[in-house]
């Protein structure tokens, strides 16, 4: 309430200032002349055209530089996004370097960025790393609307609005401002202009099949490019005397360039779209300015281009600068107008006690547990910029389609209200996975996978997770997580699993021959979430395994055995990516006590440790590893051979009671898969050191195997893929496929 009153005065006072610029603007009829006039009223109209539309930043550069004021903002798709941005009050120089840091593959990607995504999130892409998901519901299977997720765009808007701004309306903006959308029912342009400032510019950046459509006022709107890309119209319909136009439209492609159904695709929305901006255009004025960068080179799509496109706007408007000119104001009357538009947004971001929290939208989530994930606490100081992280940290439980949060001050009291919409998904989630390794010589397998994500089983956000898998790995397995109240970080988990797979024995390097194993066991564990990073877990395994060799085979070699295993298990994992990480650490340690029909004698203890550290330098990426393991037995629990562990030598032939291993991975960015697709494409090379060692042998360098690999890594949707060559010394190597996770 005190905030409604305070932008209402504020209005009040901007437009009698605003008016003080320009007096004549209220008595002057629409046919007067301009040259009589103090001020035509200028309107700026920025086109869409994706990352094409970074351009409209550098035409704001250059007319801020020319102290050209603008009385009306009307934009669409990514204009309305830059356009919104400067008529709530953002700088241009704080809209530039926001786009500049943001990371667009992240906006671009199906779902949130990895290090935001809830822990057991993190953890399935470590079961299943294809992200080829669907929901089960009672009309069938439904995929998801768009190849991006909304939770990274919706994030990119809010950090491009100014404080208090993501639920004004655009009616009481300091600029005037106004969007359109396309119905995607009727066809109907949709005009955007009392709607709030937050869905107006997601609604006309909604591109089919990129982006989800939005409801609003009940229809199911997207892109307004599609009917109007550039609405001069609407300029001239909210008064505009002069009209700034800046199309930053995609051209048609040529006809060599249309050979893929996603192209031609593409192409029909571009017909579309140029057929309305021609329209458009011959709706411009002699008094009028047209601006159209030359933005040959960028596409729709490259967001990683911004500096260039940006660069491009500045060029193209200060080659227009002597008909810009007329359109000046004193530097005076300029400091005032742009003084009048930021003034709010100059306010201090105070702590303010939090009076109430309040969950509205729920259906299937009890609403007590996305109070207690928020981290708010009732009678609490927070300021606004801790409360809008919420939406980012809520969207991170992977069950939420997106997230609104309204705050109201009332003096010195602050009320919270979290409006969270269930995504279709939420309560039956289903992924599908593949696998596959090859060295192109003895080893080639493939694994199909389907993981099932059963969520609010209960009050208390019970969820059952069952996987399936088929091939060279032949597993089911069925587990029931518990926390132990709603919100809770300390859990209950049981697990029964059982499967089977065949394993290749060596001895100095060579084959001698294969094994199978097959088994059942029952899991509990008592373990607590620590945040969205980590996990901490003890626990205790009953496992029924039946041991056999098949080649050479060996008659009535089949042995049975029953272990008992407890243990303790801690893990960090602040990756963002597992394709290739840019950024984040893993660490993870594991301890084990084993006692078995086979070996009753004494327990069995394994203990293992592994980290990593990744790391970005520009479009280079690259990380550190590292890892450590030591058994009482025969071999310690992680073996090497393969990928990245010691590249070159053949896969799991190393091992020994102790092994150890290090590596250093770099690779540079050289492309970018369609969205729907995939991420990053990446050349690299990697140099690793390892090697196993016996009881009581030291760890010396001498003694270890070194190798190296060079590869180009694919962050599809099915998980990572990688082509590689490894050589470990002078006489191993080895060509590599690699289809799923490795970490």
């Amino acid at each position: 309430m005190k905030n409604r009153l305070k932008k209402s005065l504020f209005a009040l006072f901007s437009a009698a200032s605003l008016i003080a610029i320009a007096p004549l603007h209220a008595q002057e009829k629409n046919d007067t002349p301009l040259h009589y006039r103090e001020r035509p009223r200028v309107a700026l109209v920025l086109s869409g055209g994706g990352a094409r539309g970074f351009a409209h930043i550098g035409v704001l550069r250059v007319l801020k530089e020319m102290q050209i004021p603008v009385d009306y903002v009307v934009g669409t798709s990514m204009g309305a996004v830059i356009g919104g941005a400067y008529a709530a009050g953002r700088s241009v120089e704080e809209i530039e370097e926001i786009v500049r840091s943001t990371s667009w593959d992240s906006v671009l990607a199906d779902r949130p960025a990895r290090d935001a995504l809830d822990y057991r999130r993190r953890e399935e892409d470590t079961i299943l790393s294809s992200r080829i998901e669907m929901a089960i519901t009672k009309t069938g299977l439904n995929f998801p609307p768009s190849a991006a997720g909304n939770a990274s765009l919706e994030q990119a808007l809010i950090r491009l609005l100014p404080k208090g701004m993501k639920s004004e309306h655009v009616n009481h903006l300091p600029i005037p401002f106004r969007s359109v959308a396309s119905d995607l029912v009727t066809g109907e342009l949709v005009e955007l202009n009392d709607t709030p400032l937050f869905i107006t510019m997601r609604a006309s950046l909604a591109v089919p099949g990129m982006f989800a459509p939005v409801h609003i006022n009940k229809r199911l709107v997207v892109d307004g490019g599609l009917v109007r890309n550039l609405p001069i119209d609407m300029a001239r319909k909210m008064g505009a005397d002069i009209v700034i136009a800046v199309n930053v439209g995609t051209p048609l492609a040529q006809e060599k360039e249309l050979g893929s159904a996603i192209s031609v695709a593409q192409q029909m929305i571009q017909i579309l779209t140029e057929q309305n901006v021609q329209r458009s255009l011959k709706e411009i004025g002699p008094d009028d300015v047209l601006i159209s960068p030359d933005l040959s080179g960028i596409s729709f799509l490259d967001f990683n281009e911004n500096h260039n496109a940006m660069l491009a706007g500045d060029i193209a408007t200060r080659q227009l600068a002597s008909k810009l000119k007329a359109l000046q104001v004193s530097a005076q009357d300029y400091a005032r107008y742009d003084q009048l538009r930021m003034s709010e947004t100059n306010e201090a971001d105070n702590s303010v006690r939090i009076a109430s929290i309040e969950v509205q939208g729920t259906q299937n989530i009890n609403p007590q547990i996305l109070i207690e994930q928020s981290g708010l606490k009732l009678g609490e100081a927070a300021t606004e910029e801790k409360i809008m992280q919420v939406s980012g940290k809520l969207y991170g439980r992977g069950d939420l389609d997106h997230v609104e949060i309204e705050i109201d001050d009332n003096i010195d009291k602050r009320n919270v209200l979290i409006k969270a919409h269930e995504a279709v998904w939420s309560k039956n989630r289903l992924r599908l996975g593949l696998e596959l390794y090859s060295d192109f010589k003895d080893t080639n397998q493939f694994t199909l996978g389907a993981m099932h994500v059963a969520s609010s089983m209960n009050n208390w956000g019970g969820e059952i997770r069952t996987i399936l898998k088929i091939g060279a790995q032949r597993e089911g397995g069925v587990q029931f997580f518990q926390p132990l109240q709603a919100g809770s970080p300390w859990y209950l988990q049981s697990s029964l699993q059982s499967g089977a797979h065949s394993n290749d024995v060596f001895s100095e390097g060579r084959k001698i021959y294969r094994e199978t194993y097959q088994g059942s066991s029952f899991n509990f564990a008592f373990g607590r979430q620590i945040d969205n990073w980590g996990n901490a877990q003890i626990g205790f395994t009953r496992t029924h395994i039946k041991h056999n060799q098949i080649l050479p085979e060996v008659i009535d070699a089949e042995s049975k055995s029953l272990e008992s295993t407890q243990y303790a298990r801690f893990r960090m994992d602040t990756l963002d990516s597992l394709a290739f990480p840019t950024h984040g650490n893993l660490l993870t340690f594991n301890f084990e006590r084993s006692i078995s029909t086979d070996n009753f004698k004494k327990p069995l203890l394994n203990s293992s440790i592994t980290g990593m550290h990744a790391f970005q330098l520009g479009d280079y990426a690259g990380h550190f590893y590292g890892e450590w393991s030591r058994s009482q037995g025969d071999t310690a629990p992680l073996a090497l051979g393969g990928f990245l562990r010691l590249s070159g030598t053949p896969v799991n032939s190393l091992s020994n009671k102790t092994v150890a291993l290090g590596r250093f991975v770099l690779a540079e960015r050289i492309g970018r898969m369609p969205a729907p697709f995939g991420g990053a494409i990446r050349l690299g090379w990697s140099l690793e050191l390892g090697g196993g060692f016996n009881e009581g042998e030291a760890v010396k360098y001498g003694k270890l195997k070194r190798s190296f690999s060079t590869f180009v890594a694919f962050d599809t949707r099915f998980g990572p893929l990688y082509f590689g060559f490894g050589s470990t010394g002078k006489n191993a190597a080895t060509t590599y496929l690699f289809l799923g996770p490795i970490w």
